[in-house]
């Protein structure tokens, strides 16, 4: 008798391990339940699609070869019993039965099991405050919503739109309405920063920057406080703690919770907050039942700790491992390092592993490493500046995260990806300078990014090169702090330095780098040099030359001016 396999949600995890299922067990009884219409959809690509990037929403439920993942694709094209419009009621693990509803009409039925999967997702938060009941206020939680705001941005009745959240979703959807459809766009961010906990804050402001000028406002330690609407009931206003911004459109990118309230009735164990608990096959606390995607806790494997990770990619792996346990072969999931990657406007920004800041938190001794390099050959046409900022604990050297920011294209991904895989190993910072990659000039440097960032984390944790945070520096610079006793080296050309000492003679000299070892006895002794160049390479150099004529007065600017110059920071030239 063939065994009876339920599948509870059709999004990313569920239609993934059904198919895999079917393929390793060709004679069991599948079937793929949700309470939508609209299924095995590429949620990750709903800001592209909004944007025009993605012409139709079919394309986000197509196959490479163009046939849409709909009910017929599943039931013709892999033999499963799809039933949409079906929501999932409650689960019975004595009779081993799934109760449903039909959600048009209201007939209930039952469906049974042998084994079950859990595949319900996870759902957006909606921040509570007055007025998120107004027309126009959408969270991004479905291909449907999508639609209807595309249809309302189409139709030219969106001039101004307020984004709550800073986080990757949030900054797509800004893009998304600002660029094609020239809408005039704000982003409210609660967190002191954009991409909180994900990019260490020199990296957020860059890309902050980059969102100003290409029209987006950004407006961090900033909360909503009520949305308020027009005669016709529909989002005319957003009031924060510290202004009023009009709008005709609110999306609220707050953040998603698990899904996990089926699985709970039914007692099976849960977190507190509320994701499905799994073990490494992707098991629930019933031996027949598995979960996977947006709505369980995993691993996170740099911290050793639960981790909640709801990413398409994810989802898909963890759907791949639960069916081959369906079909009896011993296959395990153990957690994720946390890898992500997007485009913003001209821009991308990526990082694996985790930030300074999630470090502090764990306990680790956490120091950041920020190197500039070319991503290919300096010689080579093409070539553009990456940032790298490599985290590691300073009391093992073991490497703890990576993000960058470089030119939209794949040579940032590659990195990331390089960097996440030796993360996951317990890589250390000897590894990430030995580390092999691909060279040739229109694609890489001989000395790879990846390496010079390892290189400048190990003389960082020994002690060879001692720096001022970015922050420290800007706030210097801006009269924010009060440091009567620092002053700047611009170790770069003359006709780069000069104009900038003429400028602020009281902070600032010029000093240019060939020079120095014949002329560092002008140099001032009773002050702290911070030494300057466009990327910090060559002011790590002269700050070992100093040490070694008895100077040891003096901090390197990681990444030099190739940052401040993405700050855009007042005093900037």
């Amino acid at each position: 008798m063939s065994q009876k396999i339920v599948v509870i949600g059709a999004v990313a995890a569920g239609p993934k391990s059904a198919c895999r299922a079917r393929r390793l067990l060709p004679d069991a009884e599948i079937t793929l339940i949700d309470q939508d219409d609209l299924i095995s959809y590429g949620g990750c690509g709903i800001p592209y699609f909004v944007s025009g990037d993605v012409a139709d929403e079919k394309e986000l439920r197509s196959t490479s070869f163009h046939m849409v993942r709909d009910p017929y694709f599943f039931k013709e094209a892999k033999g499963l019993n799809v039933r949409t419009l079906t929501r999932a009621l409650s689960i019975d693990r004595n009779a081993k039965v799934v109760h449903v509803e039909n959600v048009k009409t209201g007939e209930k039925d039952q469906i049974p099991y042998d084994q079950l999967v859990l595949a319900t997702g996870s759902r957006p938060n909606m921040i509570p405050i007055p007025g998120k009941e107004l027309k126009g206020v959408f969270t991004i939680s479905s291909l449907h919503k999508a639609i209807a705001i595309k249809d309302l941005l189409a139709q030219g009745k969106v001039g101004k739109a307020v984004v709550i959240g800073g986080g990757a979703i949030g900054i797509e959807m800004a893009e998304s309405l600002a660029d094609l459809w020239g809408v005039e766009t704000t982003i409210v961010e609660f967190m002191p920063q954009i991409l909180p906990r994900i990019v260490d804050v020199t990296i957020a402001s860059m890309v902050q920057q980059h969102l100003k000028e290409n029209g987006v406002a950004c407006y961090t330690s900033e909360a909503a406080q009520k949305f308020e609407g027009n005669e016709q009931g529909w989002v005319s206003k957003v009031i924060t703690n510290k202004r009023e911004l009009e709008c005709d459109l609110v999306i609220v990118a707050a953040g998603v919770r698990p899904r996990g309230e089926l699985a709970k009735e039914a007692g099976l164990e849960v977190s507190p907050s509320g994701a499905i608990v799994v073990n490494q096959r992707m098991q629930t606390s019933d031996p027949s039942i598995y979960a996977a995607g947006d709505c369980v806790e995993t691993y996170n494997l740099v911290t050793g700790k639960k981790a909640y990770a709801p990413m398409g990619s994810v989802a898909n792996r963890q759907g791949r491992v639960v069916a081959d346990n369906l079909a009896g072969i011993p296959s395990r999931f153990d957690g994720v390092v946390g890898s992500f990657i997007m485009k913003v406007f001209d821009i991308c920004v990526g990082a694996t592993g985790i930030s300074t800041e999630v470090a502090v938190s764990e306990g680790y001794r956490a120091v950041n490493a920020l190197v500039v390099q070319s991503d290919r050959a300096h010689f080579f046409p093409t070539q553009a500046l990456m940032f790298n900022n490599l985290i590691v604990d300073a009391s093992d050297k073991r490497v703890l995260g990576l993000q960058g920011y470089a030119k939209m294209g794949d040579g940032l991904l590659a990195r990331i990806n390089a960097a996440a895989s030796m993360i996951a190993a317990g890589a250390r910072i000897s590894d990430f300078s030995n580390l092999e990659m691909a060279y040739a000039p229109p694609f890489s440097t001989a000395v790879d990014v990846l390496n010079a960032a390892a290189n400048t984390a190990d003389n960082l944790v020994e002690g060879r090169l001692k720096t001022v945070s970015t922050e420290e520096f800007v706030d210097w610079m801006d009269g924010r702090s009060e440091h009567s006793d620092w002053m700047a080296v611009d170790l770069r050309h003359p006709k780069e330095a000069e104009p900038w000492a003429a400028a602020y003679p009281d902070k600032w000299m010029a000093l240019v780098y060939d020079k120095v070892r014949a002329n560092y006895k002008d140099l001032p002794t009773d002050k702290t040099l911070i030494l300057i160049c466009n990327a910090g390479t060559r002011s790590y150099e002269i700050q070992v030359f100093l040490r070694s004529v008895g100077l040891d007065n003096t901090l390197v600017l990681p990444g030099g001016l190739n940052v401040i110059r993405r700050l855009g920071v007042s005093w900037w030239r």
